[in-house]
């Protein structure tokens, strides 16, 4: 499932109201980023959503700094640009924080690094130029079991299997040079005849005038 417009609902998490316990629809989110702007951006783009940001932390020592003494059920990965090491910070959030789910922002992706992301324990991969409601869906969505992926990447993996051909073509099965039966082999030019004949259903005295042969 990806997001890629920003007309999906934005009601999977319900919003409490204040007749209810705020608490029942907050989830308790780190942040590890190493840009204060990004990171500033992203609190006001969080901010009056049920993502609290409760910890805050930097990509080089992934290790939230407490701002609350409460397990996040959300960890909010920021990069630059997904490298080698990405996937390393990502299982050591994962080491910490078994439970919660894990989401990736940068602002391109390869398929590469989303299968190593994937294998690292990364529950989605969202975009830095999406949209907020964008933003906020797919976290919505994270949360409530989904993986997602941005619909560039589903889009190039589309692409890549439709150009890619299969290991044969059925063209390439019609013109590979089939083993000769060692039966036809051993037949002469007119024994290849006379069976051709028998397997049309012509009788043997026909066979035998046709070809000038006995019938023997």
């Amino acid at each position: 499932m990806t997001a890629q417009s920003s007309e999906f609902p934005t009601t999977a998490i319900p919003q409490a109201d204040d007749s209810s316990c705020g608490n029942e629809s907050e989830v308790t989110t780190a942040l590890i980023c190493d840009t204060p702007l990004l990171r500033s951006g992203l609190q006001h783009i969080l901010s009056g959503t049920p993502f609290v940001i409760a910890e805050e932390g930097l990509t080089a020592d992934p290790r939230p700094v407490s701002g609350k003494a409460q397990e996040p059920a959300l960890v909010i990965l920021t990069v630059n640009q997904p490298s080698s090491c990405t996937p390393e910070m990502v299982r050591q959030v994962k080491e910490r924080h078994p439970a919660a789910r894990i989401v990736v922002l940068a602002k391109q992706f390869d398929l590469e690094f989303v299968q190593q992301g994937l294998e690292a324990g990364v529950n989605g991969f969202c975009l830095t130029d999406n949209s907020r409601e964008v933003l906020i869906t797919s976290l919505e969505l994270v949360m409530l079991g989904e993986s997602m992926l941005p619909g560039t990447v589903v889009r190039s993996i589309i692409g890549s299997m439709a150009s890619s051909p299969g290991p044969e073509s059925a063209g390439e099965i019609a013109d590979e040079p089939k083993a000769p039966d060692p039966g036809a082999r051993s037949l002469s030019a007119r024994e290849a005849e006379i069976l051709s004949s028998l397997m049309e259903g012509t009788p043997n005295k026909v066979i035998a005038r046709k070809l000038h042969v006995t019938e023997a």
